[in-house]
């Protein structure tokens, strides 16, 4: 049938075309000789049609779809009119016919390229003003560069768009009076304010903001948000377009998609050095622990997309295990991987693993780090974050690693919870193997502290959308808390690009320096409610209310990247910084551990929390959330 349609197509467009051009041929002689016989002798009217679906074929006029002839349609007739009247003028001099005049080749052409290009441009307009009909939604496009003059093509091709666009708002002042398509560029985003203003004084306010330009974000994304939360308007963003594939079309209609809270962050893409962190991977053995969770079930992606010779998946949680484990079969499945249960407090277990996997590189993501669940369990988390850490540690030394790399944490930083401070211990311990290891040799620890990730687990996003999934409120502690955050994908890219330095470039790097990733500004935790709640097409403290609920066990206010004896260091690497903290010898620290796990195993709460403010001085346990938070 579709084979049929198309022949059909063809032919009618040949029919049109001949008598198109036969007519060519009268508009021709009628404006060079007005009072002459414009159909006399018939015979060449008829050749005029038959030069042009000859000189038509090479240029493949009789498959053009009139419906979208664009500029190369357009050049196509404009070639094959010319050849047409060329042919026509030799074939008429071959037959001794004599031209009307010597201009009547280039008259003829002319006639031919208004009479074929016209029908295909008022048929293409006529339909692209048919398209979006009564039901249409009027929406207003944010930029005028490619992006929306795909989404434009886009509109036209569907015969009932389910949006008519308005206008454009362009990123930039320049183009400000401008049109595309016929719609009028009415502003930039600066002036978004004042041209929403504009069309609701005209009666004709948008149903919604789409933003076509994929790259734009961060706080002009946010602020033009604001202004639509005003205006009662919904920001979306068009499909992902492109010249292959103009249609971007689900269920053939085409479909706008939200605003995703990371394109709020407006964080520039760091470049990474892709050949370093392949060659650190690449053939090499990997164990990552905590491989079922947020950190380690992306940095078992990454790490398996790079080729090691075989990756370890450890975890004590079966089911997360065994999720990131599937994943990578389907995904990798060409990468030699073994999922290991284990849990990092069983010393024995640890040693056996890794002195049959024999690493040359280990990630240690494992930990407990919800700090409320922490500080109700205080033991478990020292047992896990303090002597876990240790206890990989040793065992990837002692199976002749080259190379450790520890996921910390900006609650490391003047911790105020058992969670930062076991943190900070385990910190502490590994600067010191690294200490030891750059003056005697052995296993390199690299120690990567950031903030928090947007979507992990147990983070305020999904608590967010959990909320507004039950209509809300939004819970949020305090209106003056901030955190650091970090998409996990960013996240993990930077501890990859923190290993590569942290192993080749030990020269640069000064004992015990710590990496910090370059979180960028902190955000308020109520205004990254707010912008869930506008996300969602809905108004903030009118439709979903936000409810504050203070300061929880081991909270504080601001959280840090680095504390007053921890200068910041740039390094080489963009992306990241360097905490040149104080070290303490790992013999030291491992005996305080020992002390710790002592009285965790006996129960004895206030004695390890007594040992590790000894060794912690800076942490000012805020145990039952009412203590005053440090700025």
């Amino acid at each position: 049938m579709a084979t049929r349609r198309s022949i059909f197509r063809i032919a009618v467009n040949m029919a049109l075309d001949g008598l198109l051009a036969a007519a060519a041929v009268v508009a021709a002689r009628l404006l060079l000789a007005p009072l002459a016989d414009p159909v006399s002798p018939v015979w060449s009217v008829a050749l005029g049609g038959v030069a042009l679906l000859l000189a038509g074929l090479p240029f493949r006029l009789p498959f053009q779809y009139w419906r979208f002839a664009g500029s190369a349609d357009l050049l196509a007739v404009g070639a094959a009119s010319l050849t047409a009247a060329a042919l026509f003028s030799l074939v008429l001099h071959a037959a001794g016919e004599a031209s009307p005049s010597l201009t009547f080749p280039a008259v003829h052409g002319l006639c031919l390229v208004v009479l074929l290009a016209a029908p295909r441009i008022f048929y293409r307009l006529w339909q692209e003003g048919a398209s979006g009909g009564d039901g249409a939604q009027p929406v207003l496009l944010v930029g005028a560069g490619e992006g929306a003059d795909l989404f434009l093509r886009a509109l036209a091709a569907d015969r009932d768009a389910p949006y008519r666009v308005v206008g454009l708002l362009s990123l930039g002042q320049a183009q400000t009076g401008r049109r595309m398509h016929t719609c009028p560029i009415l502003g930039s985003v600066d002036d978004a304010a004042s041209v929403l203003a504009r069309l609701r004084e005209a009666d004709s306010l948008p149903a919604a903001l789409v933003v076509t330009e994929a790259d734009w974000s961060g706080q002009q994304l946010a602020a033009l948000m604001e202004v639509a939360d005003k205006a009662g308007l919904r920001v979306a963003r068009a499909p992902r377009l492109t010249a292959l594939d103009p249609a971007g079309l689900r269920g053939d209609r085409l479909e706008l998609k939200p605003v995703a809270i990371e394109d709020l962050l407006g964080r520039a893409q760091v470049p990474l050095d892709r050949a370093g962190i392949a060659r650190l991977v690449q053939g090499r053995r990997v164990v990552v622990t905590g491989a079922g969770g947020s950190i380690g079930s992306e940095l078992a992606r990454q790490v398996a997309g790079l080729g090691p010779e075989l990756l370890v998946l450890l975890d004590n949680g079966e089911f997360a295990l065994w999720q990131i484990d599937l994943e990578l079969g389907e995904t990798l499945p060409g990468v030699a991987r073994r999922a290991v249960l284990a849990d990092v407090r069983d010393a024995a277990r640890l040693r056996a693993v890794m002195q049959d996997v024999r690493p040359d590189l280990v990630f240690h993501a494992a930990a407990l780090k919800h700090v409320p669940m922490v500080e109700a369990n205080p033991l478990e988390a020292l047992l896990t974050n303090a002597a876990g850490t240790r206890n990989v540690a040793d065992a990837a030394r002692a199976a002749g690693a080259a190379a450790m790399v520890v996921i910390s944490t900006d609650k490391a930083v003047n911790p105020s919870s058992v969670m930062g401070a076991s943190k900070r211990l385990a910190e502490m311990y590994c600067q010191g193997l690294d200490t030891a290891a750059r003056h005697s040799g052995g296993m390199r620890c690299v120690t990567v502290r950031f903030g928090n990730v947007l979507g992990s687990t147990g983070s305020v996003v999904p608590l967010f959308q959990r909320q507004l999934a039950r209509g809300g409120p939004l819970t949020v502690t305090h209106p003056d808390m901030q955190r650091y955050f970090m998409t996990v994908r960013e996240a993990v890219g930077l501890v990859l690009a923190a290993s590569v330095a942290g192993t080749t470039d030990a020269a640069a790097i000064p004992d015990g320096g710590i990496f910090v990733l370059d979180m960028g500004p902190p955000v308020k935790i109520v205004d990254l409610a707010r912008q869930m709640i506008r996300l969602a097409g809905l108004r903030p403290e009118v439709d979903v209310g936000i409810h504050f609920t203070g300061l929880r066990p081991g909270e504080k206010l601001f959280e840090e990247l680095f504390h007053g004896r921890e200068p910041a260091v740039p390094t080489g690497t963009p992306g990241l910084l360097m905490a040149t903290p104080r070290s303490v010898d790992p013999a030291i620290i491992g005996r305080a551990i020992d002390e710790i796990a002592s009285a965790c195993h006996g129960g004895q709460t206030r004695l390890a929390l007594s040992v590790l403010g000894r060794m912690i001085p800076e942490f000012a346990h805020n145990a039952d959330g009412t203590a005053a938070a440090r700025a």
